[in-house]
């Protein structure tokens, strides 16, 4: 019975890669590897490769070690420059981040009173607009394509064609159409994983069953499975099938984690009746009632966050952990991505706050397909641009050409202006050849600015571990780390001005010839590194420090 099982569903699960992906709601693709306490567990090929330097050590980082070897050893930084990371949450107790987090000095803690007036009670180290004053906290939310699904469905599900919708409304139709369509295509996908799984995880039971047996112990090893030799074809096709599996890198812990995500999905993210944002008590509708969150910036997730903060300003040279970019800097924690899709309230309301107290940065490491409160966060990347706070954002995990499919938040505002404190990033990684760019990133030529590494990252995870990370998310940090150094020196540039630096000063590989983006390698297309951005460049720190100065002394001549 078991070897006939076996035969039936071998070839099927031999298609089927069990690996690990994150909510579609961070621009972020894959943990490559589980969380560690020390670096120490990672090939030491990848820990701090993007601090490298390109032409000394042959990997495509971002020149910050020369930078600090050959520029910066006998200079001080004129001024610590304050980055806000919007993200999950993060580890603010995290000893690599020791002395790095942004402390608001206005603020009395733990009295229960705004004591600087700014609206929001005992924000000592930022704020989290995905919790209540009780305490309570929002993990999972639904994609806004469910919401607006969701909303629109009772108006618009009796139309079947867009001449039987009034005149004025049919935009508003047909974004209803396209959440539709967007909503039925992944939830059938996501039910196809689930059942996927189940499948797999019955090869694999069955598998260890007949191993198990041989072997005459429930509880063995990889290598036990590898010493078996015997003529039970039935004993060998399932050590076989065991061993393709390990030898591809599966793990267990993949594997329910894979599964709790897909649940995740389907009872929350794609759930139409699923509404944590009850617990907030506010208007998301409303961009004027701000009277909700807390002041958790950890949050019951912070995986994300954390590593973000690692690289812009983890402690350098301190024999723990990674060294991040940037030494004169404090991060500001502000919570609003959830895992599923922020909302434009929440975001808005996020980066007025980090301008308003303070932050010189922004790093935005999320993004959606659909923003229905986009005034709201126009107005505030406007708010943004108008104090001199440059704005990163992470281009996003779709492999899709965002100057044609637009990925939210935009610097292109809906009144026409363009906001110019806004930098694009794309996500390379550490080879110089056709594999130099990461196969999920998105690209764009008018819409990305310059790609920073963003494959096979070490950085850091919360409870003072570490962890190998992948994605846009983190290749977003890199250039606000490196914002972060070149203005700690030049504070005397303005947000455009550095933000045009670090354009200028990239590293140009435009002639290079790279693989397009897409995750499938059977059909892989070659174009050249000019055609996903507008530099056809990786951000280098160190050049971006020379021009700097080149700026700074021209402007001091000037005045």
């Amino acid at each position: 019975m078991i070897i006939s099982f076996i035969n039936h569903h071998l070839n099927r699960m031999l298609l089927l890669s069990v690996g690990l992906t994150l909510s579609s709601n961070f621009s972020n693709f894959a943990s490559a590897q589980g969380d560690a306490a020390t670096v120490d567990a990672f090939d030491s090929n990848y820990v701090n490769w993007f601090n490298r330097n390109a032409q000394q050590d042959k990997i495509q980082g971002v020149g910050v070690d020369r930078a600090y070897t050959e520029l910066l050893a006998t200079r001080q930084p004129k001024k610590k420059i304050v980055v806000a990371v919007i993200d999950s949450g993060l580890d603010i107790e995290h000893e690599d981040l020791a002395g790095r987090i942004w402390t608001n000095t206005k603020e009395i803690p733990g009295n229960g009173i705004d004591d600087d007036n700014n609206g929001y009670v005992d924000d000592v180290h930022g704020w989290s607009f995905l919790g209540n004053a009780q305490g309570e906290n929002i993990r999972y939310e639904t994609y806004e394509y469910v919401r607006i699904y969701r909303k629109l469905a009772p108006v618009y599900e009796r139309y079947h064609s867009p001449e039987e919708v009034p005149a004025d409304k049919r935009a508003e139709y047909a974004t209803y159409l396209r959440c539709k369509k967007n909503y039925e295509k992944e939830i059938a996908e996501q039910q196809k994983t689930r059942e996927n799984l189940a499948r797999f995880e019955e090869v694999l039971n069955a598998c260890e069953t007949v191993v198990g047996h041989y072997l005459g112990k429930e509880e063995f090893t990889v290598a036990d499975i590898r010493a078996i030799s015997t003529r039970d074809q039935t004993v060998m096709r399932a050590r076989g099938w065991l061993l393709s599996r390990y030898d591809m890198g599966f793990e267990k812990e993949s594997l329910q984690k894979y599964k709790e995500r897909t649940e995740n999905s389907l009872e929350k993210q794609l759930n139409l009746a699923y509404n944590p944002r009850t617990i907030l008590g506010d208007n998301y509708e409303d961009i004027n009632d701000t009277a909700y969150g807390n002041n958790d910036v950890t949050g019951p997730r912070s995986d994300h966050g954390t590593p973000v903060a690692g690289i812009i300003g983890g402690v350098r040279n301190n024999n723990v952990g990674i060294n991040g970019i940037a030494e004169h800097v404090e991060i500001m924690a502000l919570r609003a991505v959830p895992e599923g899709d922020e909302y434009d309230k929440d975001i808005a309301l996020a980066i007025r706050y980090a301008v308003d107290n303070g932050a010189n940065i922004i790093n935005m490491s999320f993004g959606k397909e659909f923003s229905p409160h986009k005034k709201y966060v126009d107005e505030a990347i406007k708010h943004a641009e108008a104090n001199n706070v440059l704005m990163v954002h992470a281009a996003g995990n779709s492999s899709y050409n965002i100057d044609e499919i637009v990925h939210y938040p935009t610097r292109n505002c809906d009144d026409g202006n363009t906001v110019k404190s806004w930098l694009e990033v794309g996500a390379s990684s550490m080879h110089s050849d056709k594999k130099m760019t990461a196969e999920f990133t998105n690209y764009g030529k008018q819409s990305v600015d310059l790609f920073a590494p963003g494959v096979d990252i070490v950085s850091l995870a919360p409870g003072n571990k570490y962890s190998k990370v992948d994605g846009t998310s983190f290749s977003s940090p890199v250039v606000s780390g490196v914002a972060a150094l070149v203005w700690s020196y030049y504070p005397e540039l303005t947000a455009v001005e550095l933000k045009d630096v670090l354009v200028n000063s990239c590293s140009n590989y435009g002639k290079q010839k790279v693989y397009l983006p897409g995750r499938e390698s059977s059909k892989k297309k070659k174009t050249k590194f000019s055609n996903l951005s507008r530099t056809g460049g990786i951000v280098n720190a160190y050049e971006a420090l020379k021009m700097a100065e080149k700026v700074a002394n021209e402007k001091a001549r000037g005045a």
